[in-house]
C-alpha cells in the first residue's frame, strides 16, 4: 500500500530568481561582478529595504520556502519575512550572480544565556570569495548586519551600523555585536550546512509551534541610513540612533500599528487582516 504524501519543498523544482526584479526591490544599482564590493552592496541594500517581520504566523498564514513563494512575497508583494525567507532570497541572488555560497545553520542567542541550548532555527549564508570565507545575514531581526563579515575570529569588523566580531569557544563560533559598549552574542554557529529539508523542519517549528517566539511576539524591523534602526516590538515602536539611544513610542491601536507598518516598513495590511498575538491581545478585538 502506498501513502499519498505531498513532496517536501526540497524535492520540488525551484523557480529561477528574477534578478532584475530583486535589484529593483532593494534599489541596488551597483556592480554585478563577483566581488567583495558587490557582496557588501547587496547586503546593505537588502537590510535597508526589506523588513524583518513575522506577521504571517500571527495571521495564521503558512510561511513557504520554495523560491517562487519567497520571490512573490518579498519582491512582488513588497512584504518582509524572517531568516529562512530573507537569507533564502539572498542565497538565491548570490548563487544566480555566480558567487560560491552555502547555507549554514545557527542557534539564536539574543535574549538567552550562552549556556542555554536554543533550537537550531536560524539560517545564514557563507560565501567563499577572493580566497577568504565570509558570512552574510540579512535575517536576524533588528540586528541584521549591513555588510558581510569575514570569517575571522577575535577581530572587530566595522559595518555601516554596529561593529561586529566572531569569537570561538571550543568548537563553536559566536557572532557578536557591540551594543552600548558591550559585546553581545547574537547566535552560535558550528558552521554546519543547513540544506533546504532542514530549513523546512525548522521553519515549521518557528511558524507553527505554540511556544515559538514567532507565534507569541510581533516583531518588525529595518535598518535605516546613518546607523539608525527602526523596530516594532509588540505594541511599541522605536527609533534607535547610531549611538544606541532609542526613542520609544507606545502604539495604542491597530490602525496606528498599520499606519506605522506602512510608513516605516513599507508593509501594507488591511484592517480586516486578523492578527493574533498573545503579547498584544487587543489586536484580535
Amino acid at each position: 500500500m502506498s501513502l499519498n504524501i505531498s513532496a517536501p519543498v526540497s524535492d520540488l523544482p525551484q523557480a529561477p530568481l528574477d534578478l532584475d526584479a530583486y535589484f529593483s526591490r532593494i534599489a541596488y544599482t551597483g556592480s554585478r561582478e563577483v566581488s567583495v564590493e558587490t557582496l557588501h552592496g547587496i547586503v546593505e541594500r537588502h537590510v535597508l529595504t526589506i523588513p524583518f517581520e513575522n506577521l504571517d504566523p500571527l495571521m495564521q498564514r503558512p510561511v513557504r520556502l520554495d523560491s517562487a513563494s519567497i520571490q512573490q512575497k518579498l519582491i512582488h508583494d513588497r512584504r518582509g519575512g524572517y531568516c529562512f525567507e530573507q537569507n533564502g532570497l539572498l542565497l538565491l541572488a548570490l548563487e544566480t550572480l555566480g558567487f560560491e555560497v552555502r547555507p549554514l545553520s545557527a542557534r539564536v542567542k539574543i535574549g538567552y544565556p550562552r549556556e542555554q541550548v536554543t533550537p537550531r532555527t536560524h539560517l545564514i549564508v557563507r560565501i567563499e570569495l577572493e580566497g577568504m570565507s565570509w558570512l552574510a545575514d540579512v535575517g536576524v531581526g533588528g540586528l541584521s548586519p549591513t555588510a558581510a563579515l569575514r570569517l575571522l575570529t577575535d577581530e572587530p569588523q566595522s559595518t555601516p551600523h554596529e561593529r561586529r566580531r566572531i569569537v570561538k569557544s571550543g568548537s563553536l563560533y559566536y557572532h557578536q555585536a557591540l551594543l552600548q559598549g558591550e559585546w553581545q552574542d547574537l547566535y552560535e554557529m558550528s558552521l554546519e550546512e543547513m540544506p533546504l529539508i532542514d530549513r523546512e523542519v525548522a521553519n515549521w517549528f518557528t511558524s507553527t509551534h505554540p511556544g515559538s517566539r514567532f507565534r507569541n511576539l510581533l516583531m518588525v524591523s529595518r535598518a535605516a541610513p546613518n546607523g539608525v534602526r527602526l523596530t516594532m516590538l509588540n505594541d511599541e515602536f522605536s527609533i534607535r540612533d547610531a549611538n544606541g539611544v532609542a526613542k520609544k513610542h507606545p502604539i495604542g491601536s491597530k490602525q496606528e500599528m498599520l499606519d506605522l507598518l506602512a510608513e516605516h516598513f513599507g508593509v501594507n495590511l488591511s484592517p480586516d487582516d486578523p492578527i493574533v498575538c498573545p503579547a498584544v491581545p487587543w489586536l484580535a478585538e
